[in-house]
């Protein structure tokens, strides 16, 4: 029995952390966009929060969310441009164990078809942090609808194949993250 692209009982736990400058919780179109998304395919969301353009807050908060054994994704929106402000790709990458490189590839070249080359501004990424997935979006609500529709959905989707990352979780919680000599 499938609820939307998800089979019941393979919901994932994720958490949603919108960083911002200037949005409030009324005006965080890109969190609602994602929220949204995963609702409708099922999932919970473990939390939500905002937080200011700040590399400690941002660190912090995923380094929480990381440690909380109820959280097995994390999705983040905002942050991921090129100007002096836009450090969440810095934060995060300083928790990552093993870097995804493929989302911000494929991010890239989807954003691409819709928005040409301004894609290059854009710094969205992925990796594990121990035994848990950090997705990286950038702010817009547009870019988030592309990033959930496009290729974090189907990844948390147990039906999609050839693989997807809702059935790896399990091998990759068993894993120890490597360790530094």
């Amino acid at each position: 029995m499938t609820t939307g692209t998800t089979k019941v009982g393979s919901a994932v736990s994720v958490a949603v952390l919108t960083v911002s400058d200037t949005r409030t919780p009324e005006t965080d179109t890109s969190g609602d966009t994602i929220v949204d998304r995963l609702k409708q395919a099922g999932h919970r969301i473990a939390d939500r929060k905002m937080c200011k353009d700040d590399f400690q807050s941002i660190r912090d908060m995923i380094a929480a969310w990381v440690a909380d054994p109820k959280v097995e994704f994390v999705i983040v929106t905002g942050g991921t441009g090129v100007t002096q402000r836009d450090v969440t790709p810095d934060a995060a990458r300083s928790l990552f164990t093993k870097p995804i490189p493929g989302f911000g590839e494929l991010f890239s070249w989807l954003s691409y078809a819709e928005i040409g080359t301004s894609t290059i501004q854009s710094r969205a990424d992925a990796g594990v942090c121990g035994d848990t997935i950090v997705f990286l979006l950038p702010g817009s609500t547009g870019a988030c609808r592309l990033g959930m529709e496009k290729i974090i959905l189907p990844q948390l989707d147990l039906n999609h194949r050839p693989c997807n990352l809702a059935e790896l979780l399990p091998r990759i919680k068993q894993e120890q993250p490597p360790h530094e000599d």
